[in-house]
């Protein structure tokens, strides 16, 4: 499956399902499907959208050992607050370190 509101079928991609208007409700229904898991990459747009409807089951970051002064944020101001459980953690020689966490709930402590 394919996100986007540029694209248009056919696409040039074998086997790939263009998805567009109201995304959260696409994503809502692959997901009652039995299947594999849904993979968001290079995506802030989706990835916002997604976490802020609840979509994301896991969210897999990774830190780079430099400071930016400035870029896109990657949780939005003023979001609701969201547990995350750390399910996983990797410490590479580089510096980066690659976090996994499952969207434990919304609000309350955390």
């Amino acid at each position: 499956f394919v996100v986007s509101s540029i694209l248009e079928e056919p696409l040039g991609w074998n086997n790939s399902t263009l998805i567009q208007g109201n995304v959260a409700e696409s994503v809502a229904d692959l997901k009652r499907q039995p299947g594999k898991d849904i993979t968001v990459i290079g995506s802030d747009t989706l990835a916002h959208s997604l976490l802020r409807d609840g979509l994301l089951d896991e969210l897999r970051l990774m830190v780079h050992p430099v400071v930016v002064g400035g870029g896109k944020r990657l949780f939005e101001e003023g979001g609701a607050l969201m547990g995350l459980e750390l399910m996983d953690s990797k410490a590479f020689g580089t510096g980066v370190v690659s976090l996994t966490y499952g969207t434990a709930g919304r609000g309350g402590e955390g």
